[in-house]
């Protein structure tokens, strides 16, 4: 039975690995630990906001400062409740994935 199978079985020693977590080559899959300001961001505001937003013309954020008091406000008009720490957060993902502004350590 399984001499027929036998192209099927060798096929599925590179696919089950890789469904299970590993690579065909046994490296572990890259596993994504998004941030914390990455994780409020998709889950609080990926829903309104598109890409578009952060490389209008337009924008509203221009440097750090500004980028923070953008996010401070969305997030109030959300009623979400973040303290400072999640701002901040949001601000830095914000930041390193789409302004570039310089900004404190």
């Amino acid at each position: 039975m399984l001499k027929g199978n036998t192209m099927l079985w060798r096929s599925m020693l590179f696919v089950l690995p890789a469904v299970f977590g590993t690579l065909a080559n046994g490296d572990p899959l890259p596993i994504h630990n998004p941030t914390r300001g990455e994780s409020l961001y998709e889950t609080h505001c990926i829903t309104c906001h598109t890409g578009q937003v952060h490389w209008r013309d337009k924008k509203l954020a221009t440097d750090w400062a500004s980028l923070q008091v953008q996010v401070r406000r969305w997030q109030n008009f959300s009623s979400l409740g973040w303290g400072d720490d999640d701002v901040v957060a949001v601000a830095r993902y914000l930041n390193a994935r789409h302004y570039h502004y310089p900004a404190p350590k």
